[in-house]
């Protein structure tokens, strides 16, 4: 962007402080998940409680995609498939916001991320290795089903995971390097540089306290899972 255009921009609040919580600690979460997965043995009871701790907060983030800041809902990131046309051509409208929160391609990523998480989750909480380990909502299930979400879960799920968070760190370098569009630093302190008149998220003491009741709500209702095994 030219120097002159750069200097009309303003802090604008982006992403809400839950959101960049949800963020990190997901990220966390699962850099803990693939270390005491390759790990094994004694590490496996930390990798099922890590597992769980991801789907609290994925229950979380469905949660706060309906009730949170603006760029922070869903609705701010389903795009029809007219608006990713525009988007892969350059040719947005004067109503598109590509450039404040995810942009099509951005937003496809993210749902894709978080889908497969859910269902690696899903899956782990329903397995049987068969030798000392089960998720704890196995004895819902019968044997082929837990069988068939075994298999998902130690094999194309790990590697769908590890494919779509490569995908989603090499987008991040792509943007930094070729575009110069920093997207590490807003997602850390929330703001990002943007035409005055761009609506803000919400991100006051009373949404962060909202917030704070449904990741209790979401994480005690780990627990209990977590308990049934």
């Amino acid at each position: 962007m030219p120097a002159e255009d750069c200097r009309h921009l303003v802090p604008t609040r982006v992403w809400d402080l839950p959101t960049r919580l949800f963020h990190g600690l997901l990220a966390a979460a699962v850099i803990g998940l693939v270390i005491t997965g390759v790990t094994g043995g004694n590490a496996i009871e930390w990798h099922m409680r890590l597992g769980v701790a991801v789907g609290a907060l994925l229950v979380f983030r469905i949660l706060w995609g309906l009730l949170g800041g603006r760029w922070s809902r869903f609705t701010s990131f389903v795009y029809a498939p007219a608006a990713v046309g525009r988007y892969l051509r350059g040719q947005p409208r004067p109503t598109d916001r590509f450039d404040v929160g995810h942009n099509p391609l951005g937003s496809l990523s993210v749902f894709g991320l978080l889908a497969v998480l859910a269902l690696q989750v899903a899956t782990g909480l329903v397995a049987d290795d068969e030798i000392a380990t089960t998720g704890p909502l196995n004895r819902f299930v019968s044997g082929a089903t837990a069988s068939l979400a075994t298999g998902w879960h130690k094999g194309y799920g790990q590697w769908l995971i590890y494919a779509l968070v490569g995908l989603h760190v090499a987008a991040i370098v792509f943007y930094v390097t070729r575009k110069k569009q920093d997207l590490l630093r807003p997602m850390w302190h929330g703001n990002k540089l943007l035409p005055p008149g761009t609506p803000a998220s919400a991100d006051h003491l009373r949404s962060r306290l909202l917030a704070t009741v449904l990741l209790a709500a979401c994480g005690a209702a780990g627990v209990w899972v977590y308990r049934l095994g």
